[in-house]
């Protein structure tokens, strides 16, 4: 015989409060992670176990999922623009914010691996590094890697921010910072809102017109790199430079 208000058979006794089924879902999602790692979730789960954090009351499964279908893909959640996120309904400006703090320790992550190695020896992080850091904005942006004789990186900055199907570049403007840091060779970098990652005419011909200043300076142009949701192009892979 159980006491007082104790439970029968292993269920809640008559009158007490039951758990919260999304509280149970937690504890096994976490451990899940845990197991068997982020290779085991989808999109979905992944984004839940951060929605936790800044959501600690309610069940954020239907959120997550919503956001998912909304943006595309968890990447394209994290990268979208706080002003986006928030357009969902159940999206405060404190859950936006928590998202936009992970974007920027997953690129601060990103660009240390890119600055620990030789630019050409760790191209895959080059690569990740860009996506990761333009591939889902909403405007183009004009991003340039300053290397050094070693191919170290000595900067990396966003040179011009443009609108969704443009960016202007000044190409001796581009020049003068490159001597400016003392930079013997460049990775350009620009995105299309787009999605195909594409050169255009456009494109091209800026790439030529940035070659021919930088050769008699004495700077190498070593690629051109479009990323966009659906992958990226090299200008060098693709026989353009």
């Amino acid at each position: 015989m159980s006491e007082g208000g104790g439970a029968r058979n292993g269920k809640p006794a008559a009158g007490a409060p039951a758990s919260p089924h999304h509280l149970g879902h937690r504890d096994r999602l976490r451990q899940r992670f845990a197991e068997a790692g982020d290779a085991a979730l989808p999109d979905y789960e992944l984004l839940e176990l951060l929605l936790f954090r800044s959501i600690p009351q309610r069940d954020v499964k239907p959120l997550a999922k919503q956001l998912i279908q909304h943006f595309g893909s968890f990447a394209e959640v994290i990268g979208a623009p706080a002003a986006r996120l928030t357009e969902v309904k159940g999206v405060g400006e404190s859950v936006a914010l928590d998202l936009k703090i992970v974007e920027a320790a997953l690129k601060r992550t990103m660009k240390g691996e890119v600055a620990r190695k030789t630019v050409l020896s760790s191209w895959s992080a080059v690569i990740d590094y860009c996506r990761m850091a333009m591939a889902f904005a909403e405007r183009e942006q004009f991003r340039i890697l300053f290397l050094d004789k070693k191919n170290a990186l000595i900067a990396d900055e966003v040179q011009q921010t443009g609108t969704v199907d443009h960016t202007p570049v000044y190409p001796r403007e581009v020049m003068r910072r490159a001597l400016e840091l003392s930079a013997t060779a460049l990775i350009l970098v620009h995105n299309h809102p787009s999605g195909d990652p594409t050169p255009s005419g456009a494109d091209m011909r800026m790439t030529r017109e940035l070659v021919d200043i930088a050769k008699p300076l004495g700077i190498a142009i070593h690629d051109h790199i479009i990323v966009g949701r659906d992958g990226h192009a090299s200008f060098k892979g693709l026989g353009l430079i």
